[in-house]
């Protein structure tokens, strides 16, 4: 079946590598319409999906990772209407150079080749990446979670059935659609036809695949993200930011997770942050710090807030959890963050500008904010289109991995019959 497969993505990559940009985009536009036209079966399909999950005992966080709503769909629709206008990378030239022989030297973007993508829960995956790999000629083999299984079994058919309408290979988008976990193993091992594999999960999916897989691996998507309040920060410009990274949507990687904040604006910005961010239903783990800007003397701490663990630093929360930890200065809340982040999404607030290019400079993640929300770090919101996923690696791609970085480049020499001397 998986050789089969491969086979067959490796067919199809040949002929999408060279299809026109138009034809490419056309595949994308039907897919949105093609969303657009059928909600009702892909929310019977999700609705079967969210129904064993809940009679599973899944977790409340990954069940709305797992669900479709209108509002979604119509994001999904949107960003493959948003990626159509975005300029094809294939083919373009950079790095240009003339050698003193007169040889003249570039590079050039080329499609990757067959992607495999193995993910869990979010069934919004299937058409970000089909769109993606679709507009940078690339083919790709899913592999969803069985948790999904209905879900992207619906999308992955209307992404194969885009592709036909636009004259294109359907195969270059295809779906492992049985939950049989050793297929994962046997992609894994599908060097002769997969080119690279990228994971979107846990951390249990990322450790698997880096440990079993005979092809070059792209991890990412797991945060443990950081805010730093510092000493100049503007306290109520910095209550909403927090609010936000925390609450808008706490079960994905870019959601806070652990609040730092300056000694010497504490006691006027822990308060606040227990009681704005308590009202939205969020409880807290309190490092030792803390405490004596928490609770009254003789007094109990209320009942949201809980004294941090060891663990508790280390932890992706995934729902509405938030560390809280009182720091010395920018220099204590810098090796903090370095300690504790998976190097994806930390902020700063401060109005020192000094600060500000500290913590570029010195934090070392795939995206560092000023003064704004870690919600951020996303494809659509980047201007990317969307997003395959988000490396938190140092090699090839770094961040939200969008059309760029999902190509390679060969190098062009152009010379007038020259030889080497």
């Amino acid at each position: 079946m998986l050789k089969e497969m491969g086979l067959d993505a490796r067919t199809s990559f040949r002929l999408i590598a060279k299809a026109s940009t138009e034809s490419k985009n056309l595949v994308l536009l039907v897919l949105a319409s093609l969303l657009e036209q059928s909600r009702k079966d892909i929310f019977a399909a999700n609705h079967a999906d969210v129904k064993a999950a809940r009679e599973s005992g899944m977790s409340d966080a990954l069940i709305d990772r797992l669900t479709l709503t209108g509002d979604r769909i119509d994001g999904l629709s949107s960003d493959l209407r948003r990626l159509a206008e975005l300029p094809d990378p294939i083919g373009e030239r950079y790095d240009q150079s003339v050698l003193a022989n007169g040889l003249k030297l570039s590079k050039q973007r080329a499609p990757i080749g067959v992607l495999g993508i193995i993910y869990e829960s979010r069934p919004n995956v299937t058409i970000d990446v089909a769109g993606l790999a679709v507009k940078t000629g690339n083919s790709v083999i899913l592999r969803g979670g069985k948790e999904t299984m209905n879900s992207n079994h619906a999308l992955a058919a209307l992404a194969q059935k885009a592709l036909t309408e636009a004259g294109l290979p359907a195969k270059a988008v295809q779906f492992i659609d049985d939950p049989d976990r050793s297929l994962v193993l046997g992609l894994l091992q599908l060097h002769e036809f997969v080119d690279l594999i990228i994971p979107r999960g846990g951390a249990g999916l990322h450790s698997f695949c880096r440990e079993n897989s005979r092809i070059p691996v792209i991890t990412g998507g797991i945060g443990i993200c950081h805010i730093f309040v510092d000493e100049s920060a503007d306290l109520d410009k910095a209550l909403p930011v927090i609010y936000n990274a925390k609450t808008q949507r706490p079960s994905v990687c870019n959601a806070l997770d652990t609040l730092l904040v300056h000694r010497s604006v504490a006691s006027a910005m822990i308060p606040r942050v227990v009681d704005f961010l308590g009202a939205a239903g969020v409880t807290f783990r309190a490092h030792e710090s803390v405490l004596p800007y928490l609770a009254d003397k003789g007094r109990a701490l209320p009942s949201s807030i809980l004294i941090a663990g060891p663990e508790d630093f280390d932890t992706e929360w995934m729902s509405l959890v938030l560390g809280l930890k009182v720091v010395d200065g920018i220099e204590e809340a810098i090796t903090h963050t370095n300690a504790h982040s998976m190097g994806h999404s930390d902020s700063i607030l401060t109005e020192k500008e000094a600060n500000a290019i500290r913590w570029i400079n010195e934090i070392d993640s795939a995206a560092v904010y000023i003064n704004a929300s870690t919600r951020f770090t996303d494809g659509g919101q980047f201007g990317l289109g969307a997003e395959v996923a988000i490396s938190t690696q140092r090699l090839h791609a770094r961040g939200p991995m969008g059309l760029r970085e999902l190509t390679t480049y060969k190098w062009v020499a152009e010379g007038n019959y020259h030889v080497r001397k």
